[in-house]
C-alpha cells in the first residue's frame, strides 16, 4: 500500500512539515532561529513530541508559537510548575507548548505542541546563542546537530532518559532549509562546510560580511556544520554589553556584562623545550556503531579503523621514557596492560599486535566503569597522566561521565575525540572542560589523525600552573566573575570568561585584565587592555552566554553537593534561569494559549515526531521501516537491544582497504625514533632491497640510512600532512642527533638521489 502525506516510520502522519534555520554569527558567537511549522491534517486534536539534538553549550533563551494571527510568547518557570501549567492546559482544552532540557543530557531537548486542533498549523520559533569552538586549522566550527542517535542508557545509571523515536536519515519526513549570515571585525576569507553550500556572497568590499546557504536538497544524513575563517581572528578581544534597560541596576540582567577572549601565547624558549615525559591512556570506544563508516558516501573507512590508524601514529609518536596503557569499551572494558607501563619497543610492539585485533565488537556504549578503573590507578610520581578519549557519543548518563571526569580534574588531562554523525556535543565538549583537556570533532571525509597530533602536542606542552586572573577598574566599578577559574592553559588556545561589571564608570574609561601563570617554572603574564564603553546592537548575547555559563557552573555544585544541602543552590539557579530567560536543567519554556475562549474538544492522539539516526550506509531493509525507541531502564524494559542493533549490520560492513604507504613506513619506526634497513622498508619506499642498500656511503651503519631516507620520503613525498607524522619525525632526528654518524650530509645526498627528492638537510632537524 502506498502511504501519501508525511509519514513516520510506524505509518503515522508527522505534523511536523519543515524547519526553517537562520543563523547569525558576529566574530565568534552565534545566534541560532529556529521556525518549525506544524500542522494537522488529521481529523482529531493531536500532541506532537518531537526530542531533538543542539549544542551542548547553547543558551536557548527564546520560545514562543503562532497560530494564526496570535502569537504567543512562552515563559520560563520551574519545570515541575510548567508540566503542571502544560497538564492543566489540555486537560481544559487550552493549546499550550512546552520546551525543555532533558535531566541526563544539555544536548537534547523536548518539545511538545499540545492540543492543535483538525485543519491548524502552529509556527514555533527557538532562538538559542552559542559560542564557536575554534578548530586545529584556526577555523570557528558552527554545527546545527540534526542527527540523534540512540543514547546507550547502562543499567543502574542515574535518573530516566528521554524516549527517542528515530528513523533512518533517508526516512526523515520533514525538510531543513538554513541560511547564514557573518559579520566580523576581521575579513571573511571562506566558509566551508561538508554539505553542499550555494556560493558564498560578500556583502560589502571589506568583505567582512557575507551570506550563505545550504544548498536545496539537503538530506538528513549529516549535521550541518559551518567552518568559518576570518584573517587573523585570534587576537584577545572584549566585548562590553550594557544591561537590559528594563532590569534592576545590581542584577545580572541589569548590569553590563564584559566577554572576554584571551590567546595566551607562551614564551618561545618554554615553547621549545616539548616535555618528554608522562603518563598517555588512550581509551576507545568499541562499541557496534564504531563500525559504520566515517563518512556515508565513502563506505569503505570506518570510525574503528580510523581509530586503530590513529592509535598507530600516536604509539609511534610517544617520547621514550613515558608511561602508557590502551583501554577499549562498550558493554564492558579491557586493557592491554593491567596497569600503565613504561614506553619501549616491546611495548610498544605488544599494544600494536593488540590495537590491530581490535574491532567494534564489545556492544553498547558504557563508559563510565573504564573511567573509574582508569582513576582508581595510582598516578606515577612525575609522570603527568593524559587521557585521550575516542568516542561516537552515543552515551545515555552524559551529567554522570562528565561528573567523574571533574572529580578526578586534579589528576589528569583529559581529551575527547567525537567521532562521527550525532556525537554528543554535552559529551566531548563536557569532558575537555572539565578534565582540563581540548575538544576535536571528526566528521565526513576528516581525517582524524592531523586533530589528534594536534591534541597530543597540546598534552606534550607543559602544564600551566598557579593561574591567576586579576582586574584593574575605575573605583567605583566592581566585578562578579561569572565563569568557574580557569584551570588550563594551551598555547595560542582560547580562554573565555565573562564577567558582571557593577558601578558607573567615568566616560572613556579603561579596564585591564592580567592573566598570570607559572609555565615550566617560568613566571609569565598576558595583558589585555579594553574600554568599559558598552559596544552597541549586541541585544543581550553576552548577557545570555554568560547566565548560561553561571548556570552550568551552579548545577554542577547542585549536583556535587545533593543529598547534603537544602535545595538553595537549585532555588538559586531557577531564579537565574526566570531572569535571564536562559533554559536550565531545573526549567522549562511554557505557553499556553489564553486568547481561545473554545475549548478542543476529544481525546488527543500523541504523533511522536522522528529525529533522524545514523545507521551506517545502506539501511538493511528489516529496518528500514522501523522506529526506535529509546527509553532507559526507569522508563520500562530495559534496552537490551542498541549493542546487538548494532552488530546486526556491523559484519556486513567492507574489511579496512589496504594501509596508505605513510602508515605503512610509520608502522616500521622503533620505539626509539629509528628505522631498520629491511625489505618492508624498501617496499614502503616504492624501491627493492638492492636499490636501497647499494647507495649506503660505507662508514655509515645500516640504521642511521635507513632512518635519513624515511625522513627525506616524509619531508618530500608527504609534506602536505607534515602535522601528522611531525613528532614521530622529531623523535627519528633526536635519534640520529644521538648517534653523531659520519657522513650525515653525504647521506642526505645520496638519499635524495635514489628517491628523486630535493629535500635539505637543515629541514630535516640533523
Amino acid at each position: 500500500m502506498n502511504h501519501c502525506g508525511l509519514l513516520t516510520a510506524k505509518k503515522e502522519p508527522v505534523p511536523l512539515k519543515s524547519i526553517e534555520v537562520e543563523l547569525e554569527v558576529r566574530d565568534h558567537v552565534a545566534t541560532v532561529v529556529s521556525t518549525l511549522l506544524y500542522e494537522n491534517k488529521e481529523d482529531k486534536p493531536l500532541e506532537a513530541v518531537f526530542v531533538f539534538p543542539l549544542p551542548g553549550d547553547a543558551a536557548v533563551c527564546h520560545f514562543s508559537a503562532k497560530i494564526g494571527q496570535t502569537q504567543i510568547v512562552a515563559e520560563v518557570k520551574e519545570k515541575q510548575k510548567a508540566h503542571e501549567e502544560y497538564d492543566d492546559a489540555l486537560s481544559s482544552g487550552q493549546q499550550a507548548f512546552l520546551l525543555e532540557e532533558s535531566d541526563q543530557s544539555p544536548d537534547i531537548f523536548s518539545l511538545s505542541v499540545g492540543s492543535l486542533p483538525p485543519g491548524e498549523s502552529a509556527s514555533i520559533r527557538l532562538e538559542y546563542v552559542t559560542e564557536l569552538a575554534v578548530q586545529a586549522d584556526d577555523g570557528l566550527r558552527f554545527c546545527l546537530p540534526a542527527v540523534l542517535n540512540p543514547r546507550y542508557q547502562p543499567q543502574g545509571s542515574e535518573g530516566g532518559s528521554v524516549q527517542v523515536t528515530s528513523v533512518p536519515a533517508s526516512l526523515v519526513p520533514y525538510s531543513l532549509s538554513f541560511s547564514a549570515r557573518v559579520s566580523s571585525p576581521h575579513p571573511i576569507s571562506k566558509v566551508e562546510s561538508k554539505c553542499s553550500l550555494d556560493p558564498l556572497q560578500y556583502l560589502n568590499t571589506e568583505k567582512t560580511q557575507a551570506t550563505v546557504k545550504l544548498a536545496a536538497g539537503h538530506k538528513f544524513d549529516r549535521d550541518v556544520e559551518l567552518l568559518i575563517y576570518y584573517k587573523d581572528a585570534h587576537q584577545p578581544t572584549a566585548v562590553v554589553e550594557a544591561g537590559q534597560a528594563s532590569a534592576k541596576p545590581g542584577t545580572l540582567m541589569g548590569d553590563p556584562v564584559v566577554m572576554l577572549s584571551l590567546y595566551p601565547e607562551f614564551p618561545q624558549a618554554v615553547m621549545s623545550s616539548v616535555v618528554s615525559c608522562g603518563e598517555f591512556v588512550f581509551l576507545i570506544d568499541r562499541s557496534g556503531s564504531m563500525d559504520f563508516p566515517m563518512d556515508n558516501r565513502n563506505q569503505k573507512e570506518t570510525r574503528i579503523g580510523s581509530a586503530r590508524d590513529t592509535l598507530l601514529l600516536l604509539l609511534k609518536s610517544l617520547p621514550m621514557g613515558c608511561y602508557f596503557n590502551i583501554y577499549s569499551f562498550g558493554s564492558s572494558y579491557q586493557h592491554i596492560f593491567p596497569k600503565s607501563v613504561e614506553y619501549n619497543e616491546k611495548t610498544m610492539e605488544e599494544a600494536l599486535k593488540k590495537v590491530e585485533e581490535m574491532g567494534a565488537n564489545l556492544g553498547g556504549t558504557e563508559i563510565l566503569k573504564p573511567l573509574k578503573h582508569i582513576y582508581s590507578q595510582p598516578c606515577i610520581p612525575s609522570q603527568p597522566r593524559q587521557l585521550f578519549v575516542f568516542t561516537d557519543g552515543e552515551v545515555g548518563n552524559t551529567k554522570e561521565v562528565i561528573n567523574l571526569v571533574r572529580d578526578n580534574s586534579g589528576s589528569h588531562r583529559c581529551f575527547s575525540f567525537g567521532i562521527g554523525e550525532g556525537a554528543s556535543s554535552a559529551l566531548i565538549n563536557g569532558l575537555a572542560k572539565e578534565g582540563g583537556g581540548h575538544a576535536q570533532f571528526i566528521t565526513g571525509t576528516d581525517r582524524m589523525q592531523p586533530k589528534v597530533m594536534q591534541s597530543l602536542r597540546f598534552a606534550l606542552q607543559p602544564a600551566v600552573v598557579d593561574i591567576s586572573v586579576t582586574w584593574d577598574l575605575p573605583k567605583a566599578v566592581s566585578v562578579t566573575v561569572l565563569s568557574p577559574p580557569i584551570t588550563t592553559i594551551f598555547q595560542g588556545q582560547r580562554s573565555l570568561v565573562y564577567a558582571q561589571l557593577t558601578g558607573q564608570s567615568p566616560e572613556a574609561a579603561e579596564g585591564c585584565v592580567t592573566v598570570k601563570y607559572s609555565l615550566a617554572g617560568h613566571p609569565s603574564q598576558n595583558q589585555l587592555r579594553f574600554s568599559l564603553k558598552p559596544a552597541e546592537d549586541t541585544g543581550l548575547t553576552v548577557h545570555r552566554l554568560g547566565a548560561r555559563t553561571l548556570i552550568r557552573s551552579l548545577e554542577m555544585e547542585e549536583r556535587e553537593r545533593r543529598g547534603q544541602q537544602d535545595g538553595r543552590v537549585k532555588q538559586k539557579v531557577v531564579e537565574l534561569s526566570v531572569q535571564s530567560g536562559v533554559s536550565s536543567s531545573f526549567t522549562a519554556f511554557i505557553a499556553v494559549n489564553k486568547s481561545d475562549s473554545k475549548a478542543i474538544q476529544g481525546p488527543l492522539l500523541r504523533r511522536n515526531v522522528p529525529a533522524p539516526i545514523m545507521i551506517g550506509g545502506a539501511v538493511p531493509q528489516s529496518l528500514s521501516t522501523q522506529s526506535y525507541d529509546f527509553a532507559a531502564p526507569v522508563m520500562g524494559s530495559p534496552l537490551p537491544s542498541f549493542g546487538s542493533f548494532d552488530n546486526s549490520f556491523a559484519a556486513a560492513m567492507p574489511k579496512q582497504p589496504r594501509r596508505d604507504p605513510l602508515l605503512q613506513l610509520v608502522s616500521l619506526q622503533k620505539a626509539s625514533g629509528c628505522w631498520l634497513l629491511e625489505p618492508a622498508l624498501a617496499a614502503a619506499l616504492g624501491k627493492t632491497s638492492e636499490e636501497v642498500e647499494n647507495p649506503k656511503p660505507s662508514a655509515v651503519n645500516k640504521e642511521v640510512w635507513a632512518t635519513i631516507l624515511a625522513l627525506i620520503w616524509l619531508h618530500g613525498f608527504k609534506s602536505d600532512v607534515q602535522d601528522e607524522w611531525e613528532l614521530l619525525a622529531m623523535k627519528a632526528a633526536s635519534w640520529l642527533c644521538a648517534q653523531k654518524a659520519p657522513c650525515v650530509t653525504e647521506c642526505v645526498e645520496a638519499g635524495n638521489a635514489l628517491l628523486g627528492c630535493k629535500v635539505q638537510k637543515d629541514s630535516l632537524g640533523i
